[in-house]
């Protein structure tokens, strides 16, 4: 929102709320307390009286700090939507190489020679990859729920699918040891999958492990 924008939107507001001083008014909360301190006349009262509104200029003060415009410029054409995704995604590019000193261990890299260093960033490089990926995915599936819930970020994502597990049962079978949940099966979809690939994945995995241990 433009500064001028914003100033005019005030006083709006301002002039709405004296139409109202010495009246048993009570200022509603949400954007009128947000930019403006009420004050009453024995208040929380039977004779309560809205006397005046004083500017919260702290509030105010920020917003018109944080009003203004920025300009992308492109090297092909394109939308300003399409500007604004790419532009978007460099920067959380940005912020995951940045993220890697706390999620991925290269604060230090406790190697001992320069080939273990390049392997070492090499595999981070990777996991950055698949981990961008990860957020690509889970953003175009929020999209379409047209809501973001608290499961449907990169940590609580990978949080929840760990939950899926096999585990050895008496016949000496590998199953999942839990059915697939609502809220996993929500996230396999950001990945174009069901729970119906999980199921076939484990029986895959338990017959590669029947047969290794049947080699052995």
């Amino acid at each position: 929102m433009g500064r001028e924008n914003l100033e005019s939107k005030i006083d709006r507001m301002g002039e709405c709320l004296k139409k109202y001083e010495g009246t048993n008014y009570v200022v509603p909360r949400g954007n009128l307390t947000k930019y403006f301190d009420p004050i009453y006349f024995h208040k929380d009262k039977p004779d309560q009286k809205f006397m005046m509104a004083r500017e919260r200029t702290d509030v105010i003060d920020e917003e018109i700090r944080l009003c203004g415009y920025f300009v992308i410029i492109t090297s092909k054409k394109m939308t300003a939507e399409e500007a604004l995704d790419l532009y978007k995604s460099r920067d959380a590019s940005e912020k995951l190489f940045k993220g890697d000193k706390s999620y991925l261990g290269n604060k230090s890299f406790r190697v001992q020679s320069n080939e273990s260093v390049r392997a070492k960033i090499f595999i981070e490089f990777v996991a950055l990859i698949i981990r961008n990926r990860f957020y690509t995915c889970l953003k175009e599936q929020i999209k379409e729920l047209g809501k973001k819930p608290n499961y449907m970020t990169v940590p609580a994502a990978i949080k929840e699918l760990e939950k899926i597990e096999m585990i050895r049962q008496s016949d000496g079978d590998y199953r999942l040891a839990y059915a697939v949940t609502a809220t996993q099966k929500e996230i396999l979809k950001a990945f174009n999958m069901t729970a119906t690939n999980i199921r076939e994945q484990a029986i895959g995995i338990n017959e590669d492990l029947r047969r290794c241990e049947g080699e052995n």
